[in-house]
């Protein structure tokens, strides 16, 4: 229902001149004069100055609008990828004949001082008989707005899962560049503290029967591997058993050095052993300098994992994407798939991932990065249904001529009267702003593409995803 801040001039204008300005509507150019004034003699012309309102979001729309002058602005008040429509002079907008619309998707308002002519849907049916083109011009500009609203709404899906990747990326870089920051700034303390006593151990003089004593117990010490299951009590009373023997050695530094000798399972016995050849100050200097050695040492091997890890990331984003490479590639489908599981990392916590592939699979000529947009469509939905825990599970095989990739998951399912329609554009059963149901369309034009098939079976704590991708490439393209 239009509001009384858009309202009909004071002084209407002379239909004649309604009928030129209608000239100027885009989709009715070239209508002739007689058209035209009947559209002006038919229609309700109204005016509105800045920040009046047109009409409320939500509300049953009636009217062709035919905007002559002037600006106007459609803001979703729920938000959405299309937040905003402007329309400007010349356009054809609102309820057209033939269109489903039923309610105005937003809050439209004037920007600037605006001139309209609204026609009511009551005249829809004698507009196109008394205007026999009306039908192929609002025909056309129906297919121009599909287009134009799923042209929008794919780039927003686009930039969705664009955001979730760049999230995904962002989290799983972090783990390992904060290990790595936090183990180079531990070895460039550790350097620096051993810059500053280098000459406590000069000074000490040792003989050659001295150095290769301990340097025999080192070895001995540094061959031992701790258990894998660590043992917090233990570990504990071993530093505190080593602390004490430190103290009473005396050595200023024993609250450092024990926990590192701790960690590296040396116990009291080890250290009496060095009371046979180094007095109780040299014992002091040198685990002093093996303690700070075992704490490098794990600093660089923390950091060298840390930028494993980053390479691995740089190296699956690569293969995800496809970089410098041409858009028609041999693929290894499981190498995509795995690829994608490690963008989408950092939502499996709680999340079992099992993985059944056929070895010696072939590969395929595809569209690399198309496909693994298929695969994050695939296993976002699983993960999404799985929420914070549960199995997924990757299959791919062959079945006759064709690559079989299976995506399962133990979710809930999917409805049996929603199965047939989640391949639908524009389709979710995601609150609103969650997602705009273009993923699974996405996925389903893409394995299209490639002349294959994508199913979906489900029932409760079994929902499967099949891809059936040919491996006979000139059938394909």
């Amino acid at each position: 229902m239009l509001t009384l801040t858009f309202k009909p001039p004071t002084h209407p204008t002379p239909p004649e001149e309604i009928a030129e300005a209608i000239e100027r509507i885009g989709p009715l150019h070239g209508l002739p004069f007689e058209d035209r004034l009947w559209l002006a003699r038919h229609g309700e012309e109204f005016v509105a100055e800045p920040g009046d309102i047109l009409f409320e979001e939500g509300t049953a729309a009636e009217h062709m609008i035919l905007i002559l002058k002037g600006e106007i602005h459609v803001r979703r008040q729920q938000g959405g990828p299309m937040a905003l429509f402007i329309g400007r002079t010349g356009q054809m907008t609102g309820l057209l004949p033939f269109s489903r619309m039923k309610t105005y998707g937003g809050q439209g308002f004037a920007i600037s001082q605006a001139w309209a002519l609204f026609i009511h849907r009551s005249l829809f049916h004698e507009m196109l008989a008394a205007i026999p083109s009306m039908t192929q011009r609002v025909v056309s500009t129906l297919l121009d707005r599909v287009r134009e609203v799923t042209r929008i709404e794919q780039q927003a899906e686009k930039l969705t899962a664009l955001g979730k990747l760049a999230g995904n990326l962002a989290h799983e870089l972090n783990n390992p560049a904060s290990a790595a920051q936090r183990s180079a700034a531990s070895l460039v303390t550790e350097l620096r503290a051993n810059r500053a006593n280098r000459f406590k151990l000069v000074n000490l003089c040792l003989s050659d029967l001295q150095i290769q004593s301990i340097e025999a117990w080192e070895q001995r010490v540094l061959g031992r591997t701790p258990d894998d299951h660590w043992d917090a009590a233990a570990f504990i009373a071993r530093e505190e058993s080593l602390r004490k023997w430190l103290n009473e050695l005396p050595c200023e530094d024993a609250w450092d050095i024990a926990p590192q000798l701790s960690d590296q399972l040396v116990t009291v016995e080890d250290l009496d052993e060095l009371r046979n050849v180094l007095e109780p100050r040299e014992i002091c200097i040198a685990l002093q300098y093996f303690a700070r050695y075992l704490r490098s040492t794990r600093s660089v091997d923390t950091l060298l994992n840390a930028t494993d890890r980053i390479f691995a990331l740089i190296s699956a984003v690569k293969a995800y994407s496809y970089m410098d490479r041409a858009p028609i590639l041999e693929i290894d489908v499981p190498a995509g798939l795995d690829a994608t599981v490690q963008m989408l990392q950092s939502r499996m916590g709680g999340v079992t991932v099992e993985r059944d592939y056929q070895p010696g699979l072939p590969r395929i000529s595809a569209y690399g990065s198309e496909l693994n947009q298929v695969w994050t469509a695939l296993i976002e939905n699983a993960l999404d249904a799985l929420g914070s825990q549960g199995d997924l599970k990757l299959t791919c095989r062959m079945e006759g001529e064709m690559l079989l990739v299976e995506i399962w998951d133990t979710g809930p399912g999917i409805p049996a009267e929603l199965q047939d329609r989640i391949f639908e554009p524009f389709f979710t059963t995601k609150a609103p702003g969650q997602g705009l149901g273009l993923g699974l369309d996405n996925a389903m034009r893409i394995v299209r593409k490639h002349r294959g098939h994508l199913s979906v079976r489900s029932e409760p704590g079994s929902t499967c995803f099949r891809v059936r991708l040919p491996l006979d490439q000139l059938q394909a393209y």
